[in-house]
Formats: structure tokens, sequence, C-alpha cells
């Protein structure tokens, strides 16, 4: 007689070069469950610093251990080199995330082969990476960019966030420590908002063969992050998701969604469904939207909205159009506060990720998280802070503002930073 059983998907997120592994080290920091963590690099002494599951030290006799050097060549023949080790280190996973930071040696060279493993074991494979600040220099960028190239044939799903997109959502005193932070933070935003739909415990086979259904073979993806308190929370967050300056490109066209929602127990059934219906009136009419809801009373009145979008016609998503050569994707108002609205909600979204809450696909899910980096504050909404009043007054401008996908003449006349045109 057979026995039927379920097994829980096993999930390796695997952290390749400097970049990789930082985020790997962040994600293991602030609790991310339910995966299996693998750091690769070839510098010997950074890989010491990680409390990894595992850990490769891959080009050993090309590098001696000290790095590629930023020659993502060397960082291709290191992975090659050690391609039975990556495999062993892969094995039986069903999904795994490839992240590193793009533009360097090991991450821009070896990330490609580790994915390229990764599909021949027949996992579902996902990269999650970053391409490098301006100030990191045209070297770095041109490099980041064929490394994107290269990495996109070889996964299932990419998602790229620009660093410079973070500057929209940084305060302009932030240190360069604190950059490279919340870049971290943002490809942890990415893989916990694919493994919570799958790491619950109950039909995890289930979950997990809809999160394949969107994710597999899917080419290029955008992720949006919201966040919004008061009246019309849910919407407003779904809009500054859907307009959130981490999206490079528009999600219109997108056939596949995975879309969590998080809030208190208060949040109303009402409230989803508007959420969920503007997300779906943005993306192709057609488009497979797996759904997931967090209840969680450490959030008090706010609610948080990520989007991730995939499987676009030709494979790649529409670009932003532009005006006057200026990027479109902001809330229009007579001010800039606005656009910093987006700025601001994404960056709290960011900075209180729910980290142990569960997430049930089509469901609402109960549970407590830690609220996310030890550094991060969730301040009650009746304490008055001067940061979350800056939403709150904000979020009343885009209740009664419509869309507009352009500037004004008149923005001219207004202080915005350059990078914000």
């Amino acid at each position: 007689m057979t026995n039927n059983q379920n097994y829980l998907a096993v999930i390796k997120v695997v952290g390749v070069g400097g970049g990789g592994v930082n985020a790997v080290n962040r994600m293991i920091e602030l609790g991310l469950r339910g995966v299996e963590f693998v750091a690769i690099n070839t510098d010997a002494q950074a890989l010491l610093l990680s409390d990894a599951d595992v850990k490769l030290d891959v080009g050993r006799e090309l590098t001696r251990g000290l790095g590629a050097g930023a020659d993502p060549e060397v960082g291709r023949r290191a992975a090659e080199d050690h391609a039975e080790e990556i495999e062993e280190a892969l094995a039986g996973a069903d999904m795994v995330f490839v992240t590193a930071g793009e533009g360097g040696g090991t991450g821009t060279g070896g990330a490609p082969v580790v994915a390229r493993i990764a599909k021949a074991i027949g996992a579902l494979t996902i990269g999650v990476v970053t391409k490098p600040f301006s100030f990191e220099g045209k070297r770095r960028q041109s490099q980041a960019e064929r490394g994107v190239d290269a990495l996109k044939n070889e996964v299932d799903t990419l998602i790229v966030v620009p660093n410079d997109r973070l500057l929209e959502i940084s305060d302009r005193g932030i240190s360069i420590m604190e950059a490279f932070q919340t870049a971290d933070q943002v490809l942890l935003a990415g893989v916990q908002g694919i493994t919570d739909l799958i790491t619950t415990p109950g039909l995890i086979n289930l979950d997990f063969a809809d999160v394949k259904s969107v994710m597999q073979g899917a080419g290029s993806a955008l992720m949006g992050i919201g966040s919004a308190r008061g009246a019309d929370r849910a919407i407003k967050a779904a809009e500054l998701a859907v307009a959130s300056p981490l999206l490079e490109a528009s999600i219109d066209g997108a056939h596949g969604v995975l879309l969590s929602i998080q809030g208190g127990s208060n949040l109303g059934i009402f409230e989803i469904n508007d959420a969920a219906k503007l997300v779906q009136e943005a993306v192709h009419p057609e488009a497979n939207i797996i759904f997931g809801a967090v209840i969680d009373d450490t959030l008090g009145d706010e609610v948080r909205v990520t989007v991730i979008a995939a499987g676009f016609d030709g494979g790649e998503p529409h670009q932003q159009q532009h005006r006057d050569g200026r990027r479109t994707n902001f809330v229009e108002s007579a001010s800039p506060a606005s656009t910093a609205a987006v700025a601001v909600a994404t960056a709290n979204a960011l900075a209180g990720t729910n980290l142990t809450a569960p997430v049930l696909t089509g469901a609402v899910a109960s549970g407590q998280g830690n609220g996310g980096s030890s550094n991060a504050s969730n301040p009650d909404p009746g304490t008055g802070s001067q940061e979350w009043a800056a939403v709150a007054d904000v979020t009343t401008l885009t209740q009664t503002t419509e869309m507009d996908h352009g500037y004004d003449e008149d923005d001219n006349d207004l202080d915005i930073p350059d990078f914000l045109k």
C-alpha cells in the first residue's frame, strides 16, 4: 500500500559574490524562515563572516581565496571549476533564489553559472539582483548590464532592482552603509514576497504549484512595495506599490502577479477587494493573480502591499513613458509631497518588513511578526511621529488627486531633486 504524503517545498537562497553574500547575511539576521541559505564567494575571508548553512569557497586554485578582482570572467571560471560542489549544495531544491550585486566579479560572472546548475536539477530558478549606484562608475555599470543579460538567459524569472532608485526612498542624510543595507532589504523583500506564499504549513505543494505557474519561464519581473494608514489605506498602499520608485517599467500587460497584503486584525474584506481590484486593473485582463493576505496586529493601522509582476508579452515589461525626458510613475500633486509619499511609504514598507507572519495563498492568515530590522521602529499611529504624520498628510492628497503620467511646466519651479525628476 502506498502512503501519500505532502512534503514541504525545499527553497534555497544562494548569495553569489560579496553583494549576494551580504544580502544573505541580512536575510539571516532579520529571521527569514523556511529557506536554506548558501553563500558562494571567491573571497575566503568575507565568506568566513557568513552564517549561511552552506559556504562554498570557489576558485580556490584560481584566486587563492583573494577574490575575483571585479573581473566577471574570473567569477565565471571560479564557479565553473566548482560546479560539482555547487550542484551538491543545491541538490533537492524545488526553488532556488540566486541573489547577487551585479557589476563586480564573482556575482556578475558566477550567478549565471549557479542559475544554470539550479535549472539543470529541475528547480524553479529566480534571480533577484541589484544594479550598482551611479557613483560606482561606468565600468561597473557596464559589467552589470552584461551580467543581467547573461543571468536572464539562465533563470525562470529575474527581478532587477537598480540601486539608484533607492535614492528616491532615502533621506539625503543617509550614510553609504545605510544605503547598501537598504539595497539588501530590497532583495529580502523580493525573496520574502515569494517565499511567504509557500512556507506556510498545510497544502504547501499546492501553493508552490500556484507560484510556479506564475514564475516558471516568466522572464523579467517587476517588484513594487506600498504602505499606508488611515482612510482608504489599502487602496492607497496598492496605488503606491503600482507606482513604486523601485519599478523601472510599468506593470501594465503582466500575465502573472504575486500579490501580498498585510494588515492588522481590523483589515476589512472590502479593503482587500479594493486593493486587489486596483492591481488587477493595472495588469493584463487575463492575468493569473496569486493572492496572499497576512493578519499581523503589530502593524496597527498600517496596510502594506507587495506586488511582483511577471509574464510580459515579448518577455519584457513596457518601459515607462516619458515626457520631456522625465520619469512618469509618480502621483501628481501641486507640490512635491505626493512624489515624496511614494518614497516615504516604500521606505516604511521596507524598514518594517514582516518576517515571521505566515501567508496563505488566496486566504487570510494570522501571525505575529518581529517588525523587521532591529534598527527599524514601528511607531504607534497615535504617537504623533513626524514620519507617520508625513504619510498621513500625503495619503490624504492621493485620495483626492488623479494619477497623472507626467509633470507640468510649473514643476520647474518646484524644489525637486534631480534624481526625482
